[in-house]
């Protein structure tokens, strides 16, 4: 039953459409020769009046393209219009966005320099920092002068150490009433410097003496060099021998032992058989004399 229903439309459309088909070739035929025996005669054509096919496809033709070139016209026309409308709009767009954007760039500028990052305060803080760093300049400047006098200064006392530790050394070179010194040559105008140095210092046996062989080098200070009051230590004296053939010093003549921080462990035992009461005195706590003060 479907079936049927189906092939029955179908066949129904193939009829409609022929039918259609049919119709439209007729209706184009008799329009076709009523237009041309109108052009040709004037009059409405019979229908028997029949013209060349070639000459009628021609004048339609050219009455197609008439048509055709006025509508192309127009349509080109209502194209250029919307597009000279589109173009018109787009550069007033470009215009305003210009104009608000200048107008939004003078504004954020004011608003960044006033509020935000202030040009005035710019200047005046980097103003500041500079004077601060002219300021701070001067001080390491001062100070650097400073230090430099410091080691002027250090330098100076560090050579007149070494004059009076030469002089120490060489006190046995200072002249007397019978003979002139080394430094005192009659020749000489004025006596030596180190002559009048020499007048000045006293002779001071040294205290302590040099190994013979000690891996040292020469013209470098050392904590076992003897050392003389007056002065901040005692360098080495400049020589070009080494020091296997330096000569030790003499020890002085007085052979008194001193006294170190601990006593002999003998010397202690003898005080504590010898002196009982002492070295029980020395046990007692430090609130011996307290205690005692309060019983009385």
């Amino acid at each position: 039953m479907h079936e049927a229903e189906e092939n029955r439309q179908r066949e129904h459309d193939a009829a409609t459409r022929i039918q259609s088909w049919f119709r439209a070739c007729k209706v184009r035929a008799y329009v076709r020769n009523e237009y041309l025996c109108s052009c040709f005669y004037g009059v409405t054509p019979p229908p028997f009046c029949r013209v060349s096919r070639q000459t009628s496809r021609h004048h339609l033709h050219k009455k197609a393209i008439i048509i055709q070139k006025i509508w192309r016209g127009f349509t080109a026309r209502a194209h250029f219009r919307q597009t000279v409308k589109a173009a018109y709009f787009i550069m007033k767009m470009n215009f305003y966005n210009d104009v608000a954007v200048r107008i939004q760039r003078t504004w954020r500028g004011f608003f960044v320099r006033k509020y935000i990052h202030n040009f005035y305060a710019r200047k005046k803080y980097l103003e500041q920092v500079c004077w601060k760093n002219e300021h701070i300049r001067r001080e390491l400047d001062e100070l650097e002068e400073l230090q430099k006098r410091e080691r002027n200064c250090l330098e100076m006392m560090k050579e007149q150490t070494a004059k009076v530790y030469k002089a120490h050394r060489l006190h046995h070179l200072m002249s007397t009433k019978q003979c002139p010194g080394v430094f005192n040559s009659p020749f000489r105008p004025a006596p030596h410097e180190m002559e009048l140095l020499l007048r000045q210092v006293k002779y001071e046996a040294p205290t302590r003496l040099v190994p013979r062989y000690r891996d040292c080098h020469v013209g470098m200070p050392d904590s076992a060099a003897p050392s003389f009051p007056g002065n901040l230590g005692s360098p080495w004296i400049k020589t070009t021998r080494t020091c296997f053939s330096c000569k030790p010093m003499l020890p002085p003549i007085v052979n008194k032992k001193q006294q170190d921080l601990f006593r002999e462990p003998g010397e202690v035992w003898q005080q504590f058989v010898n002196y009982p009461e002492l070295m029980l005195r020395l046990q007692t706590s430090y609130k011996h004399l307290e205690e005692a003060q309060n019983q009385q």
